[in-house]
């Protein structure tokens, strides 16, 4: 017998080899139905795997993100089957699951695959899927499994089985299609109800370019139609809001093959934007005691072999910038934090310094490959709100807390309500990609830890996500729609100053090492604008949006008096603008709403002999009458309450 310990705390005893479907159905059969997985000790397993040892149970259904991953994960192997078994001669790489869904790569060989096919591969998915077919978890020797994936010609599976230990490997199979796989997968494909193809993409083998270009086709599955169909709803609603398309309409930004993939130009309303956002931030930041840096776009390569970042990231940034003199070798700033560990050092510091916060919206560079770029959420040149606090042992957890402060003013100024704080910390495994001791990385650890309790954040802890010099908080932001995007974050280095030899003098007269917290309430400015831009609809708050107000003259007789309004309201600093085009009123109007500019004054004969406006607001139309002063102070009182939306 065995002993199964549930998350109440109660322990059953079973036979040993039982499985945790076993557990439910003992449970109950109604809830059995519902189980896709189960976390033994901690780890993801299949429903239907033994349990050979005491252990700890949880049962996973739809409702438990581990419960929706494996749930994906099956539906990747489902697609991949229905391809399988409607072209020949493909062979597949990864099909892993992702936030929402799924994707696999496959090498189709000599056939095409386009959207159409991708309506007949959900019908055949579907088809699949009423077989129930379980599926079947194999343990199998190395030489067993590469002789299996030579016969089949498959060189994507030979190259997987070539970084896996003997012992180690498992195979996976439903219905016709076996999958080198360390799963779990769900019991059956039964569970699967609701099947959409999203959308194909190319995709490098591993990632690098320099290898063979796949086919990566995306999928998403629920357990039954109806929440497919709610999903779908919000799929078309998130094409309505994507930042690419409202920045175009909207004039915020664009792209120039000329200038360089990833690279945005901001355009005139695009920059208004910005710059308020920098504005709002800078105002904050002072107020908090920051002050303000400015450092180059280049460093020498030196100052990033110190800082650890050539050695982490060198091969996938930008090549050197050589000069005329022999050996002298320049990189595109990857990272601030180096050049402010170098300010630091410009003069002696004492204790009585610290904490010293310095603040820069400093641009930098990375080398993103062509198929990763993404409108301004993936871009290779970009701006971070950065700045770096300085601050002796004693004072970590307190400016760790002031800075949750700013993240948590910053987004409830913008109307971002729904986070949730992820602790990343060190993999507990592989240690192999950080600097540092680990004295220094527990310390680190344990003050966020620690912070973050204090603060009252709701938090999850995710191993293996801290970035390579320290564990940090990053901010989990669900939108308007309910995605999901890493914004803020705040990290905790102990080991920076070490690597720059930063000292300050403490009470005992003595050399002493600061700790180094960096932090970006925005993330960075594409990102957050794209993020904020796709969370508004581009209806952004009156306070930040680049046109506040259009006048809109019945015809043109009135222009010369909507000329002397515009000129009241920009003394007032209201950010108006005339559309003195030759349309009907009607026209204009309609065509405000689409540029989503949040007031519309209508000035005809009533409004200019009163020195009157006839107020519209966007999306709700007329909201009244008002001498040009009441119109005045209506715009600031909304604007110095920096409402988040109308």
């Amino acid at each position: 017998m065995i002993k199964i310990t549930l998350p109440d705390g109660a322990i059953r005893e079973y036979e040993s080899g039982s499985s945790a479907m076993d557990v439910a159905k003992s449970i109950s059969e109604g809830l059995a139905r519902k189980v896709l997985a189960a976390k033994i000790n901690g780890e993801v397993w299949d429903a239907t795997r033994p349990i050979m040892e005491d252990a700890s149970l949880q049962l996973l259904t739809w409702n438990d993100l581990d419960g929706k991953s494996t749930f994906w994960h099956s539906s990747a192997h489902l697609m991949a089957e229905a391809i399988e078994s409607s072209f020949k001669g493909v062979k597949f790489w990864v099909g892993p699951p992702l936030e929402t869904g799924f994707y696999y790569d496959v090498d189709l060989g000599d056939n095409q695959i386009t959207e159409e096919d991708l309506r007949k591969l959900e019908v055949k998915m579907a088809e699949l899927a009423k077989q129930s077919n379980p599926f079947l978890r194999q343990e199998i020797a190395k030489a067993d499994a590469v002789k299996l994936f030579t016969d089949k010609g498959d060189e994507y599976k030979l190259d997987l089985l070539s970084g896996l230990q003997d012992g180690n490997i498992t195979l996976y199979t439903q219905g016709q299609f076996t999958d080198l796989c360390r799963g779990p997968h769900i019991p059956n494909t039964g569970f699967i109800k609701g099947i959409k193809l999203t959308s194909i993409a190319g995709a490098y083998w591993k990632g690098d370019e320099k290898n063979k270009m796949l086919t990566r086709i995306y999928g998403v599955t629920f357990p039954s139609t109806k929440e497919l169909d709610e999903y779908l709803v919000l799929l078309e609603e998130a094409k309505k809001r994507d930042h690419r398309k409202l920045g175009k309409e909207l004039e915020l930004f664009a792209f120039s093959e000329k200038v360089g993939m990833g690279l945005p130009l901001w355009l005139p309303k695009g920059a208004m934007l910005r710059e308020r956002l920098q504005q709002f931030l800078q105002k904050a930041q002072t107020e908090s005691g920051y002050l303000p840096v400015i450092t180059p776009h280049i460093g020498h390569k030196n100052l990033y072999v110190t800082s650890g970042h050539y050695e982490k990231y060198g091969a996938d940034s930008f090549q050197p910038i050589k000069t005329p003199q022999e050996g002298e070798e320049f990189f595109l700033k990857p990272m601030n934090c180096p050049h402010h560990c170098e300010i630091y050092k410009t003069s002696p510091r004492s204790y009585k310094d610290l904490p010293l916060r310095l603040a820069e919206f400093g641009t930098v560079y990375r080398y993103e490959q062509h198929g990763e770029l993404h409108g301004l959420t993936r871009v290779r040149g970009f701006t971070q709100d950065d700045a770096h606090l300085f601050c002796m042992p004693s004072q970590v957890k307190d400016e760790f807390k002031k800075v949750i402060d700013l993240v948590l003013y910053v987004f409830g100024s913008l109307g971002f309500e729904n986070y949730t704080a992820q602790i990343s910390l060190r993999s507990k495994e592989d240690r192999s990609k950080y600097i540092g001791t680990e004295a220094n990385w527990d310390l680190a650890e344990q003050a966020i830890i620690e912070a973050s309790a204090e603060k009252g954040l709701k938090t999850v802890i995710e191993y293996g996500e801290a970035a390579f010099y320290g564990p940090k908080l990053d901010f989990m932001v669900r939108d308007a729609i309910g995605r999901k995007w890493q914004l803020g974050t705040i990290q905790v280095d102990y080991n920076l100053p070490e690597r720059f030899d930063l000292t300050y003098i403490g009470e005992d007269n003595a050399k002493h090492r600061p700790v180094m917290l960096h932090r970006a309430p925005f993330g960075s400015m594409e990102r957050f604008i794209a993020v904020l831009t796709e969370h508004c609809a581009g209806k952004f708050p009156l306070w930040l949006v680049p046109t506040q107000v259009k006048i809109l003259p019945i015809s043109d007789k009135f222009l010369p008096h909507c000329e002397g309004l515009l000129q009241e309201l920009k003394k007032a600093d209201i950010r108006a603008e005339i559309d003195d085009r030759n349309e009907k009123i009607g026209k204009k109007i309609r065509d405000t709403e689409l540029a989503k500019v949040p007031l519309m004054l209508v000035i005809g004969e009533k409004e200019m002999n009163e020195n009157k406006v006839a107020v519209r607001r966007q999306g709700k139309g007329d909201i009244g009458v008002l001498n040009v002063d009441e119109f005045i102070n209506m715009v600031n009182d909304e604007v110095k309450s920096r409402r988040a939306f109308e």
